[in-house]
């Protein structure tokens, strides 16, 4: 059970997805959805093409017909779920990836109906699996190739075509991931100047880890944006996620998310709990609506469609647009969207410049178990109740995703983390001395959460 996650199914090829468990999947899945068609995708591990067959067999078993769309990006497979295929829109998709884990790891991410399958919907589906006495097998393959990367990159090209030849002179790093098999088309096609690294996929990540949030990835791209260019961008393993570097920025999704706003009229931008206040305010202040709601890719989309939400955002880099586009992240999509503030004039790092300065800490996590980790979290709810003296004054708690405790000067953020067996903590104030304090009371509370387990 333990590969059925909170928004993807995720575990070691052979060892966990293995024909047998992979089939099950695909049959029980089978279930899951109303219609014929399921659209399956593929990102760059060496072991994506065997899982899609297996996956295959499952899916064809229960009566299900699969649109094939081979190697993609996992924005792709989203796409194909709002496109006609030759009168067919497909009634689910998946995308085979282990986004920007390990190259062992595998993993689904799933979509039914144009949205997420999870939460439950997994667990449920993991609980059935696990009950089943039998590898299903299918009389007769029933897939139909689909070419959905042309599909992908012509739609983006015609939408884009204002940025024909702009000026800007852009460095990009793919990581080896499955962002190059769409990024040389469109930037080709848009008469982009462009420098790219690591373009070709290669799932076994011979230059870096494909996780642009670790800074430690980025140096290669960084030198690269030294040299000459103006902007940077950098994706994760499956292009889902994106990094924006600027000469004296590197741009966060919150932060993102208030430089594309300036560009829409007063819009409705959800963020998660991780989100610096500063992106908050400055919306609300512009007289957009601004949502805090949970950590999570597929929390976002149900919250964007809940609210008919234009814009959202993850400090990792999940930037997902409902104004112009469907409302699901997209990290190729939110590059040419960044591109095209620069071509409208926009300066991004003076416009980051005039945002009110607070000191943030970057996401600490703290090592527990699966069993510990919400259990660790109610106890500290339990403990602010009645907080020690020495705790900072509490303005007011935001308890939607963990605990986020608003004080006078910043707030910090304790939660479960619902993919690994860890505590993600961060912390922000107008004052480096008051981060500190934060961090350091907050440490301590939950240190002592732990004890009283």
């Amino acid at each position: 059970m333990s590969i059925y996650r909170e928004y993807d199914i995720r575990g070691i090829y052979e060892k966990e997805l293995n024909e047998k468990s992979v089939t099950r999947i695909g049959f029980v899945l089978a279930s899951k959805i109303n219609g014929d068609y399921v659209a399956v995708g593929y990102d760059a591990r060496s072991h994506s093409p065997a899982l899609f067959e297996y996956l295959v067999t499952g899916l064809n078993a229960a009566g299900k017909k699969v649109l094939a769309m081979g190697l993609v990006p996992t924005p792709v497979n989203y796409f194909t779920n709002y496109q006609e295929w030759d009168g067919i829109t497909p009634d689910a998709s998946v995308m085979i990836t282990g986004s920007h884990n390990p190259s062992e790891y595998n993993g689904f991410k799933i979509t039914v109906d144009k949205s997420p399958f999870f939460s439950e919907d997994i667990y449920s589906l993991g609980r059935e699996c696990e009950a089943m006495n039998f590898i299903p097998q299918a009389d007769k393959r029933k897939v139909r190739e689909i070419d959905a990367v042309k599909r992908y990159v012509d739609f983006l090209v015609h939408d884009f075509q204002h940025l024909k030849a702009m000026d800007t002179k852009i460095a990009y790093d793919c990581g080896n991931g499955v962002a190059g098999v769409v990024t040389e088309d469109i930037f080709k096609a848009l008469e982009l100047k462009t420098t790219g690294l690591y373009v070709d996929p290669d799932g076994t990540f011979p230059n870096h880890h494909p996780d642009p949030s670790q800074e430690h990835n980025l140096q290669d791209v960084k030198k690269l944006l030294a040299d000459g260019n103006d902007i940077a961008f950098a994706y994760d393993g499956d292009a889902d996620r994106i990094a924006v570097l600027s000469h004296k920025n590197n741009i966060k999704g919150d932060m993102m998310a208030l430089l594309y706003s300036m560009k829409m009229d007063k819009p409705t931008v959800i963020g998660e709990v991780k989100c610096s206040q500063v992106m908050y305010d400055e919306l609300t202040k512009r007289g957009c609506k601004a949502i805090m709601y949970k950590t999570g890719h597929s929390n976002l989309k149900v919250k964007m469609k809940e609210t008919n939400a234009d814009l959202a955002c993850e400090v990792s880099g999940h930037v997902f647009f409902k104004n112009r586009y469907f409302g699901y992240d997209d990290a190729i999509y939110a590059t040419l969207r960044m591109l095209e503030l620069m071509h409208d004039g926009i300066d991004l790092d003076a416009e980051l410049a005039k945002l009110p300065q607070v000191f943030s800490t970057q996401e600490i996590k703290v090592k527990t178990t699966e069993e510990e980790k919400f259990k660790i979290i109610d106890r500290v709810k339990v403990l602010l109740q009645n907080p020690p003296t020495t705790f900072p004054a509490i303005k007011n708690i935001i308890d939607i995703d963990g605990v986020r405790i608003n004080f006078e000067y910043g707030w910090g953020l304790v939660r479960a983390s619902n993919t690994t067996p860890v505590l993600v903590t961060r912390f922000e104030s107008t004052s480096k001395e008051q981060v500190l304090l934060y961090e350091k009371a907050i440490n301590e509370l939950i240190i002592e959460a732990k004890k009283s387990l």
